[in-house]
């Protein structure tokens, strides 16, 4: 089964998978292959590009030019974001795919990452949080004109790029949709055009922060945990990997992963309840093809306790959850993974948010 990517700047710690063959990549032979036209968008996150002085959120112009070329090499056909939107909904046919996708837009990016992007004549999609535009190491206007010239689509990423979790209920949704038009309109008046997707600040958001999100008309919104989105998947929390200099390396692993089917999840909010530190996820995933008995459970700064309530041969309802205590911790990732019998690996990720820790 083929797969899109989908490059997208942010940062974020993720636990990894044994690393699959390229052999079994190139095969595809998944259990999805089954299904009329399912599809797939394996997500990846920049920030900087060939900024050293920020080495969690940058990538070194020889690993981005790496992953560019590994995507030629693998013949890869290249959307911006909101056009692999389209793709997964589609009639169109299965193709390996990626979209490059950037946050915050800096300079870096105008000077190092798009004139490679152009060598290698592929789109992207650049989200922009608009206040920032023109002041110290962020694009300005005229600098964004001109890579909406080079086939970048612009996204919108807030005005202030604010933490609008840590605002209080009676004021977090109109400030947040306040400050959504605000740039949106921005964009509208210096660029003469109008954003398709949006990407959450600091991959955070509640449900009614997402329905805000889609009644605004995006077509789609991305979020901060880890996976890979397809045909099924909410595409007002689209996951996406970091690609940063320390997970440069893994991009081979992560282009190959592929997604964990989850038909069920509770809590669908990612804020932590109030009354427990060790939250619990309990999820209804798709196990057809795959090897149960190599299930594994990730939490970021802790261990992981699976308890499976019931498994037929086609579904598991189980539950996750941290072995420790996730209060000191603002954003917190539990990652399930599962292989096939062809050695491809499956992925699901949920992000807790915690807005007391600052």
């Amino acid at each position: 089964m083929n797969r899109i990517l989908i490059f997208v700047l942010t940062v974020s710690i993720y636990c990894c998978a044994p690393q699959q063959s390229e052999q079994s990549n190139a095969d595809n032979s998944t259990m999805a292959s089954t299904e009329p036209n399912y599809k797939e968008v394996v997500c990846f996150v920049y920030h900087r590009f060939g900024d050293n002085r920020f080495p969690t959120t940058n990538i070194s112009i020889n690993d981005f030019e790496e992953h560019l070329m590994w995507l030629t090499d693998h013949h890869y056909q290249v959307l911006s974001l909101s056009d692999a939107i389209d793709y997964l909904s589609n009639n169109t046919p299965v193709k390996k795919t990626a979209v490059i996708s950037i946050d915050d837009g800096y300079k870096s990016f105008f000077n190092n990452g798009l004139p490679l992007l152009r060598q290698y004549k592929f789109p992207a999609t650049l989200f922009i949080n608009t206040e920032t535009v023109g002041a110290g190491d962020y694009m300005d206007w005229q600098q964004l004109k001109e890579a909406t010239e080079q086939k970048i689509e612009i996204g919108n990423h807030t005005h202030t790029h604010d933490y609008f979790l840590n605002r209080p209920p009676n004021v977090r949704y109109s400030d947040f949709e306040n400050d959504l038009k605000s740039a949106q309109q921005l964009i509208k008046e210096k660029l003469g055009i109008t954003s398709k997707v949006f990407a959450y600040p600091y991959g955070e958001f509640d449900k009614k922060m997402k329905t805000i999100v889609k009644s605004n008309g995006f077509q789609g919104a991305a979020a901060q945990n880890s996976g890979v989105m397809n045909s099924i998947t909410d595409k007002y929390q689209i996951p996406r990997f970091p690609m940063s200099e320390h997970y440069a390396k893994m991009f081979y692993e992560k282009a190959s992963m592929q997604s964990l089917k989850v038909i069920k999840k509770s809590p669908e909010e990612n804020l932590i309840p109030n009354s427990t530190n060790k939250p619990l996820l309990t999820l209804t995933i798709d196990t057809k093809g795959l090897l149960m008995n190599q299930l594994q459970c990730f939490v970021q700064g802790g261990d992981c306790k699976i308890n499976i309530l019931n498994h037929n041969d086609r579904q598991m309802e189980l539950t996750l959850q941290s072995m420790s205590d996730l209060t000191q911790r603002r954003r917190t990732l539990y990652t399930l993974t599962a292989p096939d019998s062809a050695g491809n690996w499956y992925w699901f990720s949920h992000l807790w948010v915690n807005p007391s820790v600052k």
